[in-house]
């Protein structure tokens, strides 16, 4: 629990002090994020693969599987286990860029279009603090999927 929290704590304040004006956010990057996944998911494998190998094993082939169907189950099965850290980083990743670029692209045109039509600057304006309020909301929610999905994983094996 020690280590889930920390991290719901390190994801929370990195998403978060990412919206802040010039700054960077770490966790747009997949490199980053697939560095965080990795190691904790393959923790998560190891540990239920240690303590205990049979039912870990199990979670490959669904129970009342047809025999004709058993080798194509575990083919999918393992390559389900083998993609989840990259849909963790993929899915972190993707939904704080996407945010990004549209608080870029709006408060781009906000300051372009105030010199030319204010009124429609403070329209897009209220736009942009409306987004920016919505992106803080994707950054928790985010932090707290991705520590989320992992403690599934980890219960999943344990």
């Amino acid at each position: 629990a020690l280590i889930l929290t920390s991290l719901i704590v390190f994801l929370l304040l990195t998403n978060l002090l990412g919206l802040l004006p010039y700054t960077f956010t770490p966790t747009t990057q997949l490199s980053i994020n697939l560095a965080l996944a990795f190691p904790l998911w393959l923790a998560t494998v190891l540990t239920g693969l240690r303590n205990q190998p049979s039912t870990s094993l199990g979670h490959l082939l669904p129970e009342g599987t047809p025999t004709p169907l058993i080798p194509a189950l575990i083919l999918i099965e393992t390559t389900s286990l083998l993609i989840r850290p990259l849909a963790l980083g993929v899915r972190l990743t993707a939904n704080l860029t996407a945010g990004h670029l549209l608080i870029q692209l709006i408060s781009t045109a906000t300051t372009a279009l105030f010199s030319t039509i204010p009124a429609i600057s403070l329209l897009t304006l209220l736009i942009l603090l409306l987004l920016t309020i919505l992106e803080v909301a994707v950054a928790i929610i985010q932090a707290y999927v991705f520590v989320l999905l992992l403690s599934l994983y980890l219960q999943e094996n344990i």
